[in-house]
């Protein structure tokens, strides 16, 4: 039982931390105003969590590399959008 109630967790964890960046995500793109952001913050949790899916990689566990690579898409999407619409407007690049 006490597996399972870790398991429970652990995918409450891995989904909040996955879902919790949508938010922002979703209001950069809508109002392409990304000057808020935190360009310091984004990168170190990008960082973060490439650092994560190495370590899952190189312990071998699946849910941490599942659960963070899936964050580290999203954070990068936010993070890619900072640079995109950083003044509130798309680069014209």
């Amino acid at each position: 039982m006490s597996d399972l109630i870790a398991n429970v967790f652990g995918t409450a964890a891995a989904a909040c931390s996955i879902v919790s960046f949508a938010p922002q995500m979703i209001k950069i793109w809508k109002t392409r105003d990304a000057s808020s952001v935190s360009l310091k913050t984004y990168s170190l949790t990008v960082i973060c969590f490439v650092l994560w899916v190495v370590y899952g990689v190189l312990s071998g566990a699946w849910p941490i590399i599942v659960a963070n690579a899936a964050a580290l898409v999203m954070a990068s999407g936010v993070l890619i959008m900072k640079w995109r619409f950083r003044d509130g407007t798309p680069d014209k690049t």
